[in-house]
């Protein structure tokens, strides 16, 4: 078992663990961590909120363009296409996740 610290990985421990660990047990993030006040422009926009990267992976092939439009407006999010977002998601959810979202690829 690797020991993990903050801005101590080797190569080989960097793909073994991803980022999500990291921001986990980096202790820069636990001391320095704030919750954003109401109305941040930091906060998660609507479409985003509380989805993890499979939900998102599952609602982004679905998206229409008025709807892409609207919960991507001023962001950069929308440099990526909707085109390409989905085709991305559709990698997520045919390398991520087994059963009925891999075949719907």
């Amino acid at each position: 078992m690797h020991a993990i610290r903050c801005g101590r990985l080797t190569t080989r421990d960097t793909k073994r663990v991803n980022r999500h660990i990291i921001n986990e047990v980096c202790p820069w993030n636990l001391k320095f961590a704030r919750a954003l006040r109401d109305g941040s422009p930091f906060a998660a926009r609507e479409f985003l909120a509380g989805k993890d990267a499979a939900a998102l992976a599952r609602d982004l092939p679905a998206l229409d363009a008025e709807t892409y439009r609207a919960a991507f407006r001023g962001s950069a999010m929308k440099r990526a296409k909707r085109a390409g977002l989905q085709r991305n998601a559709r990698v997520v959810l045919g390398e991520a996740i087994e059963g009925s979202d891999a075949e719907r690829m």
